[in-house]
């Protein structure tokens, strides 16, 4: 649709709607004829939502949603003011807008509009959440055929601008990457230390040079580029060396003569900051390439000004660094994902507090409020002490400056009220935020993108206030100190009584994937008050440093932090080695969490890592706990260092089950260097060649063996006689490789070749039920089942011997999956469950002798409708989508009657209340 027919569609719309508007009748025909034939969106109907339910009192509906473009509407009927408060069914008065925020504050984060419509068929009012103070734009009915455009943000999917910076980002880090290896290639010596931080340095100028001319920073449009355009490639090294020197020199220390001896690089100004003033860096000489990449690719051809410091600075330092330009991957952390460590941590809190000051009615009572809201602003510091290229801090940087610009638009009332040239109205700056970084080129492209998220502000900022702001020269800025933060004292960064947040995200390395350092590293932190290391502490992430370390600085103050963590520190046994330190030393509780979520940290490489968020401080004060799960959030009254609304337990390894149940133990680890395994293919020919053998052969049933029905097998060869050995050489062959195997092997396995034709456990029960210890997270239920003892269990299994159908029954419920899925460990995101952990410490009901027929009924209804279909593996059994109905509804009568027997609400009990109730069962069981 071009632009002459919206506006004739947008006339006809206007003139049928002319004097139409019963709220309860039309508001839907009005909307979905607005977005189809104004708009051109094909099938409005699924654009835009109706009526969706909120949970104010569950008689609140909202009048329509679309999702896509984050839009919220409120609907009146015609003639309705849309400015005059209407009584609400609680009583309360609230004029459509205020009804709408109401509403917002009971959606999860990721679903709050960006933008709020309120409409009573003949004007439209549209609120900007982004700007909280903001009077919103009012668009009438009969002007639409003008002003259609206005209404453009209804079915503008995503932000462009955001994207936009993106691309951007993302491109000039690719073309940083091309001067990179023009340059690397000239260096005499390319590969020495001083070379490649010489180079790094390099690029890091030009990169400011760049911007600087784009963003107007130097002067006039094309500074940079008309100045190096005057020389040949031979004598360009030189002006260059030329320029970093004037840049870094105040004028009025400059050759007096400069300006008639060359104007073009008198012109420039003093930059300061530390930028320029290594004088002892090499830059190679120029190539023709270099030439034409620099004045024509990355000057003339490409718009610096429109980068997002926050993506671009963690772009622009992995495309410089040797192994992420390696694996050819470009990484930084989106916007999106930075802000769920920092909307909650304080800009959410900011931003309503901002919003309820912007909706007081006393101008003056207003105005004193919005400068004390702008003085707090400025009295905030922020750590992040593993801060990379500074993403965390440059775009809280951002985020603070758009509220202070937010009221400084409300202040000034769009009028020049900052007249006074010396007068500066920014009050917040660079200067509040520190950070600690163990690379030293990370630390320069951090400051430098600070310094490019401050020039890019003071733009937004000179448009509202009708006044030119001096940007340069800059302001040293050395809160950003390099060097490993686990091993330093973060008081020397910033004192704690200043400090006001830290956030972040500090590495990612598992503690088996540890080197000697970050092992000592973690041993050094994670001690007692005597001052020994915690006997979990060598099995724990390198990430948890980064949290006793906070849980310690944080002490005696209001200091609240959140990072980014993998998720195996709010899984299995790590929960009690990272968290209960923290608890029992240090007192601190979660304020909020996002459960395990994917982070993508990668541009041109997609890195999917399982990922939590959590928020934790030692402040009892704080209001309320907030935990988010995929698009949903919910106020809790407590999380727990599972991420479940329960009470702190922590779920300790225990040898023993903790209730009166059979004992589960591991399965058999052969120890043989594979001699005693034959494989699936390799049966056949080995029968033939030795039929003697096959009484002493048995089915080896691992996880991935009996989840997905394949077929392995193992010699079995207790009890056999030494006579009846020798009559078989293949298998004597077998035994005799496995007792040299054993015998190179370590120590405790060298033992073992005094038995070489028996594994290292001998256990085969006659009955048994087989748990797998790895499972996908994308079933429902774990698939376990009983075994005889014509099955060797290998150890990537648990099995129960001596179990019953009521104990199948119980742990194929989905109240132990629940229990499962909240403590066991992980892989990715996979199960991994452990006997000490999941199995001992589970909670077992105390059902009567009804309850526990019920319970081996239903136990054995599943193993039933498993065996209608004999051709089927349980992979295939159990995918969520293949599962056949009949073993859908035994286990859903299953859960049914377990749940019965515990006494938990079939009807109403959620899974997370359910996990709630059997951690206060555990807390009993471990208090008894």
């Amino acid at each position: 649709m071009n632009d002459t027919q919206q506006k004739e569609a947008a006339r006809k719309f206007a003139a049928y709607w002319k004097d139409k508007g019963y709220e309860k009748g039309e508001s839907q025909p009005f909307w979905l004829s607005l977005l189809r034939d104004v708009y051109g969106v094909e099938h409005p109907e699924q654009f835009i939502t109706f009526e969706e339910q909120v949970h104010l009192d569950h008689t609140s509906f909202i009048d329509g949603t679309i999702p896509s473009t984050k839009v919220l509407i409120e609907q009146k009927g015609l003639g309705k003011d849309l400015k005059k408060p209407i009584k609400q069914s609680d009583g309360t008065l609230l004029t459509p807008f205020q009804q709408a925020k109401r509403y917002i504050t009971e959606l999860p984060l990721s679903q709050h509009p960006r933008w709020v419509v309120t409409c009573n068929f003949e004007k439209f009012f549209v609120y900007d959440m982004e700007r909280p103070g903001g009077e919103p734009e009012e668009i009438l009915l009969k002007n639409l055929e003008i002003e259609y455009y206005r209404l453009q943000f209804l079915v503008d999917e995503g932000s462009e601008h955001l994207k936009r910076e993106m691309e951007v980002s993302i491109a000039a880090g690719e073309m940083v990457g091309l001067l990179y290896d023009a340059f690397h290639k000239q260096y005499a010596d390319p590969d020495s230390e001083h070379s490649l931080k010489s180079l790094n340095i390099l690029c890091v100028r030009l990169v400011f040079c760049l911007y600087a001319e784009d963003a107007g920073i130097f002067g006039h449009h094309g500074m940079f580029h008309d100045y190096l355009a005057e020389y040949s490639t031979r004598h360009m090294r030189k002006a260059l060396v030329e320029l970093f020197k004037v840049l870094d020199t105040t004028p009025e220390n400059r050759d007096p003569y400069l300006k008639d001896d060359n104007p073009q690089l008198a012109a420039f100004p003093y930059v300061n900051g530390g930028l320029f003033a290594n004088e002892d860096i090499e830059i190679p000489p120029f190539t023709d390439e270099i030439r034409a990449l620099l004045l024509d690719k990355a000057s003339t051809d490409f718009n610096w000004s429109e980068i997002s410091p926050t993506i671009f600075g963690a772009v622009f330092e992995s495309t410089l660094n040797p192994e992420t330009r390696r694996s050819g991957g470009m990484h930084y952390t989106s916007i999106e994902n930075i802000h769920k460590v920092i909307d909650p941590l304080f800009l959410d809190d900011l931003k309503k507090e901002l919003g309820e000051i912007c909706e007081i009615a006393v101008e003056q009572t207003r105005k004193r409020k919005l400068e004390y809201f702008q003085n707090q602003l400025a009295s905030l510091t922020f750590l992040d002490p593993a801060c990379g290229s500074g993403n965390f801090l440059t775009e809280t940087y951002i985020s603070l400056r758009r509220l202070e610009n937010e009221v400084l638009r409300i202040l000034s009332h769009g009028q020049i009220s900052f007249g006074d040239a010396v007068y500066n109205p920014i009050q917040v700056s660079i200067g509040q935020f520190y950070g600690i970084e163990i690379n030293d080129f990370a630390v320069t492209v951090a400051k430098t993108a600070l310094w490019i998220a401050e020039s890019q502000m003071m733009k937004e900022t000179e448009e509202i206030v009708l006044m030119h702001l001096e940007f340069l020269p800059l302001k040293s800025y050395t809160n950003i100190i390099e060097g490993n933060a686990l091993q330093i004292n973060w008081e020397d960064t910033v004192p704690k009584y200043k400090l006001s947040y830290i956030m972040g995200n500090p590495p990612f390395v598992g503690y088996s994937l540890q080197s000697k350092e970050q092992k000592n590293d973690i041993l050094s932190i994670y001690i007692d008050e005597k001052g020994k290391p915690y006997k979990t502490a060598g099995k724990i992430d390198y990430v948890s440093g980064w949290y006793f370390k906070a849980a310690q600085f944080m002490q005696g103050t209001n200091i609240r932090t959140a990072f980014v963590s993998t998720n195996s520190i709010t899984q299995g046994e790590q929960v009690a080695g990272v968290w209960k330190p923290l608890y029992d030393r240090f007192n601190v509780h979660i304020d909020f969490a996002h459960r395990t979520f994917i982070w993508d940290s990668e541009a041109s490489l997609k890195a999917h890592v399982h990922c939590v968020i959590v928020g934790f401080s030692t402040d009892l004060n704080t209001q309320k706990r907030v935990l988010y799960s995929s698009d949903r959030f919910q106020i809790v009254d407590n999380i727990n260092a599972y991420l479940v609304d329960a009470p702190d337990v922590f779920i300790e390894s225990r040898s023993l089950p903790i209730c009166n149940v059979p004992k589960m133990t591991t399965g058999n680890r052969p120890a043989d260097g594979g001699n005693l395994i034959i494989e699936s293919s390799d049966y056949d020919d080995f029968i033939k060649q030795e039929p003697g053998a096959k009484k002493y052969i048995k089915r080896l049933m691992g996880a991935k063996e009996y989840i997905n029905n394949q077929k392995r097998y193992c010699l079995w060869l207790v009890g056999i006689s030494p006579a009846e050995l020798r009559k078989m050489p293949f298998v004597l062959e077998r035994v005799e490789a496995c007792r040299q195997d054993r015998l190179n092997g370590a120590e405790d396995r060298q033992k073992l070749a005094d038995t070489p034709t028996l594994f290292r456990e001998l256990k085969n029960p006659l009955t048994y039920i087989i748990v797998p210890r790895h499972s996908s997270e994308n079933r429902r239920y774990i698939p376990m089942g009983f075994l005889d003892n014509t099955f060797i269990p290998a150890d990537s299994a648990t099995i129960i011997p001596e179990a019953t159908l009521f104990h199948f029954g119980i742990i194929m419920s989905n109240v132990h999956m629940a229990w499962v899925r909240t403590v066991c460990g992980r892989i990715k995101s996979d199960y991994r469950y452990s006997k000490d952990i999941v199995y001992n410490n589970f909670p077992w009901p105390t059902p009567t002798d009804e309850q526990k027929a019920k319970i081996e009924e239903t136990a054995q209804a599943i193993l039933d409708a498993r065996a209608l279909y004999p051709d089927s593996s349980l992979a295939d059994l159990y995918d969520e989508v293949a599962m056949p109905p009949e073993l859908r509804k035994a286990h859903q009568q299953n859960d049914k009657v377990v749940m019965q027997a515990y006494g938990f609400s079939v009807k109403d009990m959620t899974e997370s209340m359910c996990v709630a109730e059997l951690m206060k069962m555990y807390q009993d069981l471990v208090s008894r």
